[in-house]
C-alpha cells in the first residue's frame, strides 16, 4: 500500500446518515481511521481537534461561542476530551429544527465509547446517528493487497497506518501505540499507580486470547483485587482495546458455560504484547490458532458494523465440551453458527460440533459454516480471504 486514502466500507453508511441526521457520532479505536475517513468524505466541513490544548481551552471557556463559529457545521475530533459538547449540540440542533434549518451538520468522533455514549444517551436521542469504525477488515486490506498472507494479516492487524507505511513500520507503530495510548492515556484514565501490574495484566489477556476470561485467576496472577481487574477490563473494552464475547444462553438446562471469552480489537496489538514480531515466530506459535480465530471474528464484526448494524455475536460451550466459536443471532431470531479453524487441511470432523448444534436448534439454526485457512477444491472466499464450507 501507499499513502493514498484507503476507502472504508463504513463510508457508504456514513454518507447516507449525513443526509438525514444533524449529528453523526463516530466512535472507534484510536488510529482506526476515523479522522481520515471524515475529512475525505466531508471536505467542505471545517475540522477541529479537541486533543489540541488551545482548542480545548476555547471550547471549555465558551462552548456556545465556539459552536456558533461554524454556521454550516464542523467535524469535532476526539470529543471524549469534552463530552459536555453534546448538551450544547442538543440545544443547537433543536433551534435549527424550529427554524427549519437543515443545512448545519456536526460530525463528532471519539475513541472512548463510555465517555461519549453516556452523554449521547442523555442528550442526543433522536438527534444523532451512532456509528463505529473498527480497524481495517480483511476484505478492506485485501482490496489493496490481494496476495497478503494469513500470517501477515494477523501480525500487522488492522491499523491503517501500518498498511500505508509498509510491513517494516509495524513494530515501531505498535510500540508507539502501546506506550502513548494504552500505557499513558489509559493508565491516567484508570488512575493506575502500579505500571508493572497493569503491564502484566494486559499481557496476560493477550496470552488468554480466544479463551475464557477469568477475573479471579487474573487477580491472583497480577496481585490486585478482582474489582480492579474488572475495572481495568471495563475501560479497555470502552476504549476498544479488548472485548468480551458472551456465551449464548438458551433454555436447555444448566449445562452451558456462563464465562465470556476475551479478544483483542486488533490482532497486531495482541501479537506485539505476546512478543511476536516476525512471521517466523507466528508460524509455529502455540497461540496461532487463537489469533486466527480472533482475526476472523474481528473481520465479521467489522463487516456488520460497516453496515451500521449492531451485531449480536455469541459463542456456544457446554459442560460436555461441545463448543462452537461464533453464533450470530439475526433480527428474526434465526441463528448462524461458525466454526473457525486455522488448519490448512480440511477435515470432515470440523463439522462435528456444528452438527451437534444443529440437532439442538433444528429450526432456529439456519446456517452453519466452517471457516479455515486451507486451499483446495469446492472452496469459496470468506470475507475476501479465508476459505469456507457451508454444511447447511
Amino acid at each position: 500500500m501507499n499513502n493514498t486514502f484507503i476507502y472504508r466500507d463504513l463510508g457508504d453508511c456514513l454518507q447516507e446518515a449525513f443526509k438525514y441526521m444533524p449529528v453523526i457520532t463516530l466512535t472507534g479505536p484510536r488510529q482506526s481511521g476515523k479522522t481520515t475517513l471524515c475529512r475525505n468524505l466531508f471536505t467542505t466541513l471545517p475540522y477541529t481537534n479537541l486533543e489540541d490544548a488551545s482548542t480545548l481551552a476555547e471550547i471549555t471557556t465558551d462552548p456556545k461561542a465556539f459552536l456558533q463559529k461554524y454556521p454550516e457545521g464542523v467535524i469535532i475530533d476526539e470529543a471524549q476530551n469534552y463530552p459536555q459538547i453534546f448538551s450544547y449540540l442538543q440545544v443547537l440542533v433543536d433551534e435549527d429544527r424550529l427554524q427549519g434549518n437543515d443545512k448545519r451538520h456536526f460530525i463528532v468522533t471519539g475513541s472512548n465509547n463510555f465517555l461519549l455514549l453516556e452523554k449521547v444517551s442523555q442528550s442526543m436521542a433522536g438527534r444523532t446517528a451512532i456509528l463505529t469504525l473498527l480497524p481495517l477488515s480483511i476484505s478492506e486490506i485485501r482490496r489493496h493487497q490481494p496476495e497478503v498472507s494469513t500470517d501477515r494479516l494477523i501480525l500487522n492487524g488492522g491499523y491503517p497506518n501500518i498498511w500505508k507505511l509498509g510491513d517494516e513500520s509495524r513494530n515501531i507503530m505498535l510500540s508507539s501505540y502501546y506506550s502513548t495510548y494504552v500505557e499513558r492515556d489509559l493508565r491516567h484514565l484508570l488512575n493506575v499507580k502500579d505500571l508493572n501490574a497493569f503491564q502484566t495484566f494486559i499481557r496476560l489477556c493477550a496470552g488468554r486470547i480466544s479463551s475464557e476470561y477469568n477475573a479471579s485467576a487474573l487477580s491472583s496472577e497480577v496481585g490486585v483485587s478482582v474489582n480492579t481487574i474488572n475495572s481495568w477490563t471495563s475501560v479497555l473494552q470502552a476504549s476498544y482495546v479488548l472485548y468480551l464475547l458472551q456465551p449464548y444462553y438458551a433454555n436447555i438446562g444448566k449445562r452451558l458455560t456462563k464465562t465470556p471469552k476475551v479478544y483483542f480489537r486488533d490482532t497486531g496489538l495482541a501479537t506485539y504484547l505476546l512478543g511476536i514480531n516476525q512471521i517466523e515466530q507466528l508460524e509455529n506459535h502455540p497461540l496461532r490458532g487463537n489469533l486466527f480465530e480472533n482475526m476472523v471474528i474481528n473481520g465479521m464484526l467489522a463487516n456488520e458494523m460497516n453496515q451500521g448494524k449492531n451485531p449480536k455475536f455469541y459463542f456456544y460451550r457446554d459442560k460436555g465440551q461441545h463448543e462452537v466459536d461464533l453464533l450470530k443471532l439475526n433480527d428474526d431470531n434465526s441463528m448462524e453458527a461458525y466454526e473457525i479453524k486455522s488448519a490448512m487441511t480440511y477435515h470432515t470432523d470440523f463439522f462435528k460440533n456444528l452438527r451437534y448444534l444443529k440437532n439442538l436448534f433444528p429450526s432456529q439454526l439456519t446456517k452453519t459454516t466452517l471457516v479455515y485457512d486451507g486451499e483446495g477444491e469446492n472452496q469459496q472466499a470468506f470475507d475476501g480471504y479465508c476459505n469456507y464450507r457451508t454444511l447447511f
